[in-house]
């Protein structure tokens, strides 16, 4: 089921273009993942004053994915060369 995976070219070709272009710019992840979380702050502090739903979901999907990309950001520092 796999085996189209690992011979997929185009596959290949995103995964070392992605790879190089993330080795250029190793903090990238991290800082994109401090401003979601600091994004998902403010949203939880307008949900205070304003209390809905939809800023809820925000909060929660802003926040999460804050805290994935950042690990993810210091779990890849050192493979990429930092």
């Amino acid at each position: 089921m796999f085996r189209w995976i690992d011979r997929s070219s185009v596959l290949a070709r995103l995964l070392e273009n992605l790879s190089s272009s993330l080795a250029k710019r190793r903090g990238l992840p991290i800082v994109l993942g401090v401003l979601l979380i600091i994004i998902s702050f403010i949203v939880q502090l307008l949900n205070l004053v304003a209390p809905s739903g939809a800023l809820d979901l925000i909060w929660t999907i802003t926040l999460h994915t804050g805290l994935l990309f950042a690990l993810i950001g210091v779990l890849l520092v050192e493979p990429l060369g930092g």
